[in-house]
């Protein structure tokens, strides 16, 4: 007798293998489910392709249009990766015979400089003890992020048991399941070992997580980015500040006092070093400022 269930659907199948297989963080699952769901919306909107007949021109078509709403060759991109990854995902099941989005390209555009913050701005806004036990967890939080270079997510998924008193490094879990080991500062250390002696107030019996709401459950990634601009204000910080832009800081001032891209590369977790290399260019622009404002042949004469 013949089959009569339905053939599953490709983009859910891959949502699940993502999800269940590759184990990607609710963030990045997402943002492949948001690119996807975009392109088959446009797709069945009078294209009449299916994911088995897309070839490259129809692929091409989609990035056209986008572009000329305005999207950015790095948005336009990374939703190409995401179509890439799809088609390999569905040859290896023998859904597709081949993947019609190898090949194609997004324009490029411009890249611009993440946006950091300077060492004495950092130090002026942790150097301000508060005995609150909710901003002892933010202080906490906001010296891992500066110390160690983490991502959101990687912060959020931190347990108590991955932290050890003894040892100044931790492991985390980063894009692609891909764990690496990151030092812990002492002024990190210290500011958790601060938290750690009120966490008690908040997280219930059983719960792992390091960082825990006033609910005591595990801290969500919009709380994190909420709480921190609230803290940053609440010190003096004249500029919108995000968790990001601690990452970004913490491989821009490594960058600045070493010198070493394959180390800096290392504790990000980067897979390809082009990705990296944007804090040189942060570095080269310090470096030109301090040369137009010192150099005696740089300087404009009165």
């Amino acid at each position: 007798m013949a089959d009569s269930r339905p053939a599953p659907d490709p983009l859910a199948a891959f949502l699940h293998h993502l999800a269940h297989e590759r184990r990607l963080s609710a963030h990045t699952l997402s943002n492949y489910r948001r690119d996807l769901t975009r392109f088959r919306t446009w797709l069945e909107d009078g294209k009449g392709n299916s994911w088995e007949r897309l070839d490259q021109q129809t692929i091409r078509g989609y990035v056209a249009w986008r572009h000329r709403s305005g999207v950015s060759g790095r948005t336009l991109q990374r939703e190409l990766s995401a179509l890439r990854s799809l088609y390999r995902y569905l040859l290896r099941e023998g859904m597709v015979d081949g993947n019609p989005a190898q090949g194609v390209r997004a324009p490029k555009t411009a890249r611009k400089l993440p946006a950091t913050l300077d060492a004495d701005q950092l130090c002026s806004l942790l150097d301000k003890p508060d005995d609150d036990p909710l901003l002892l967890r933010d202080t906490a939080m906001i010296e891992l992020f500066y110390s160690s270079g983490l991502r959101l997510a990687e912060l959020v998924a931190i347990d108590v048991g991955d932290m050890d008193g003894d040892d100044p490094t931790l492991e985390v879990t980063g894009k692609g399941a891909k764990a690496r080991r990151v030092p812990v500062g002492s002024q990190a250390m210290a500011a958790i070992g601060r938290w750690l002696k009120v966490r008690g107030k908040y997280a219930g019996t059983g719960q792992k997580a390091l960082f825990v709401s006033r609910r005591g459950h595990r801290i969500h990634p919009r709380t994190v980015q909420q709480r921190l601009q609230r803290w940053a204000l609440a010190r003096g910080a004249t500029r919108h500040v995000y968790p990001h832009m601690l990452r970004h800081s913490f491989a821009s001032h490594l960058l600045e006092s070493s010198g070493d891209l394959r180390a800096v590369q290392e504790l990000l977790g980067h897979s390809d070093i082009g990705t990296t290399q944007i804090y040189t260019h942060l570095d080269f622009q310090h470096l030109a400022q301090v040369y137009d404002e010192t150099h005696p042949r740089a300087r404009k004469k009165g």
